[in-house]
């Protein structure tokens, strides 16, 4: 589990594009690699950076199926991930509201 800065509130997630990435995958089962680097805008190093901070967190899983053709890399948040992202943005939605 990572340190909160206030309850709820998740030091990991909180980054901008692991929050985009979260936001994303929440809405999701997996998305491929290429998909969420072109949804950040970013280049592949700065992707695979934030995908493998929110892994190590337990958040998110990554997978390479293997079969024809290129390998692609998966990414899924975890039910530990769904979890901390909704509690993340209740503290979000809470502190917007004043509470």
């Amino acid at each position: 589990m990572t340190a909160a800065t206030e309850p709820g509130l998740n030091e990991v997630i909180h980054a901008p594009n692991r929050l985009r990435i979260c936001a994303f995958l929440s809405m999701v089962d997996r998305a491929e690699f290429a998909v969420i680097r072109d949804m950040l805008g970013v280049a592949d190093s700065v992707t695979s950076k934030q995908l493998k901070v929110l892994e190590d967190a337990g958040y998110l899983t990554l997978t390479k199926p293997t079969g024809k053709g290129r390998v692609k890399t998966w990414a899924g948040l975890t039910g530990e991930g769904r979890k901390a992202y909704a509690s993340h943005v209740a503290a979000i939605k809470a502190l917007i509201a004043g509470q």
